[in-house]
């Protein structure tokens, strides 16, 4: 059975969704998969993970980096957990592209090659966002682009993890473009 709570952030509202294991989801209020695989059934409630995440995030949003990381569930074909683990990885206010990532998981399958867009498939797809950071993955030119929840927070969320954001750049057309120019 999963549980759900509301977080307020700076950038909006968060919907918060855990089991008995951990987190398996963390949604801003309108994004593109917003709440994909949350059960029918579930329950506004509480749970050790959901308020563990909320004490997490208000650290994050507060500037800070935590430094501990409420239990995490992730539900996803074994594909995408490679990737999302991937995604642990990523230190806080650094970025990668998708094509390091795709490299990266190549070389650790023993395989010559790999898609960065079926990483970016998977990254895209992240349904417990900003712990695990699919923010700081980036365009091989420095394109802000392929988030899900938008440009606009995922340069809200590398400046606020003083990421070096001089190179990026905002993609005029894209799925995550919300509409509006994004200040860097």
């Amino acid at each position: 059975m999963q549980y759900t709570a509301h977080y307020e952030s700076p950038l909006g509202g968060i919907l918060l969704a855990a089991d008995e294991e951990g987190l398996t989801g963390l949604w801003f209020d309108g994004e593109k998969y917003y709440a994909r695989r949350l059960e029918r059934c579930h329950r506004e409630g509480s749970l050790p993970a959901l308020e563990e995440t909320k004490r997490w995030l208000d650290i994050y949003f507060s500037g800070r980096e935590p430094d501990f990381i409420p239990p995490i569930h992730m539900l996803g074909s074994s594909f995408e957990l490679s990737v999302w683990r991937m995604l642990r990885e990523i230190p806080y206010g650094k970025t990668t592209t998708y094509g390091a990532l795709a490299r990266a998981l190549a070389a650790e399958r023993g395989i010559e090659r790999m898609s960065a867009q079926a990483v970016g498939g998977a990254v895209g797809h992240n349904e417990i966002s900003v712990l695990i950071p699919c923010h700081r993955v980036v365009g091989s030119g420095g394109s802000l682009t392929g988030y899900a929840g938008g440009v606009d927070k995922k340069a809200a969320l590398l400046k606020l993890e003083g990421a070096d954001m001089s190179g990026f750049t905002i993609p005029s057309k894209g799925t995550a473009i919300k509409s509006g120019r994004v200040p860097l």
